[in-house]
């Protein structure tokens, strides 16, 4: 590449960035100010920085138990995403069974139902059936499989060599073993994908918790922080700094969480346990 070509597409490449993270900086910036600027002139303000939006939702909300509550919400979505995902993507990947391909059409059908759809079924089958109003295991349940991990993981699965399953079986290894010992180390990059793309449901998911507990104690911090938001946060000494703050109390666990992994996603070589 020519040295000036380079240095366009560099140039377009930052201000693609920038143009990209500039109101995740507005959103942060607004949420430090002291008094409301709604201006494009507040995202360079001059009137110094302040924690105070931070506290008064704190004051109002229990920030901290909240938290909690995501992480064990979101955490139990995540534990039944991966296992189940594993398990069934494998299963239609490499087992052969009667209604293998009807199954895998009926779960790329459920992908297109909107979870607004089957709210109200679902809630009765829950709360009044099953009796798991104000429980983490009534906010979970509905969330713990997947369609969408399920399909990624059986296209990976799918990718692997046939020699290396044929070598287990050899060898003496059941269909367990050779899952978990062959098949599941190479497609690591799924299960980092398949987690990152369930953790923002749960994470950002208010009406769900709303509608299965009304115990403050027990919700999330996404249902707490739109209370906040749509009842208190009017009433605050900046309404304007008092809502952005709420938005990044929510949004700082998510982009954290793909800083920390996008690293990683890299590509396996499913091929490296074959000889030749």
């Amino acid at each position: 590449m020519k040295p000036q070509r380079r240095v366009w597409s560099t140039t377009a490449l930052v201000l693609g960035a920038l143009v990209f993270l500039f109101p995740f900086y507005y959103m942060v910036i607004g949420s430090l100010q002291r008094k409301p600027d709604t201006s494009l002139k507040g995202a360079f303000p001059t009137g110094g920085f302040t924690l105070h939006n931070y506290t008064q939702i704190n004051e109002r909300v229990h920030l901290l138990q909240s938290l909690l509550n995501s992480v064990i919400f979101t955490g139990g979505v995540l534990f039944g995403t991966i296992v189940f995902g594993v398990l069934a993507g494998y299963a239609l990947a490499r087992l052969h069974f009667r209604g293998r391909g009807s199954l895998f059409a009926v779960m790329l059908l459920v992908q297109i139902v909107p979870f607004q759809l089957l709210i109200i079924p679902i809630y009765v089958m829950i709360v009044r059936n099953y009796g798991l109003a104000d429980s983490y295991l009534g906010m979970i349940a509905p969330f713990a499989i997947n369609s969408t991990a399920v399909f990624v993981f059986r296209q990976f699965f799918l990718q692997l060599p046939e020699d290396l399953f044929a070598a287990a079986a050899l060898d003496g290894a059941g269909e367990f073993r050779t899952m978990w010992s062959i098949a599941l180390p190479l497609v690591r990059p799924a299960v980092l994908t398949a987690t990152l793309l369930t953790f923002i449901g749960p994470w950002n998911e208010f009406l769900w918790p709303f509608l299965v507990t009304k115990d403050q104690g027990r919700q999330p911090l996404a249902v707490t922080l739109a209370n906040y938001i749509s009842n208190i946060a009017g009433r605050a000494d900046n309404p304007y700094g008092a809502i952005l703050a709420g938005a990044v109390v929510l949004a700082v666990p998510a982009v954290a969480l793909f800083v920390v992994f996008q690293k990683r996603f890299t590509g396996s070589e499913l091929s490296s346990g074959v000889k030749g």
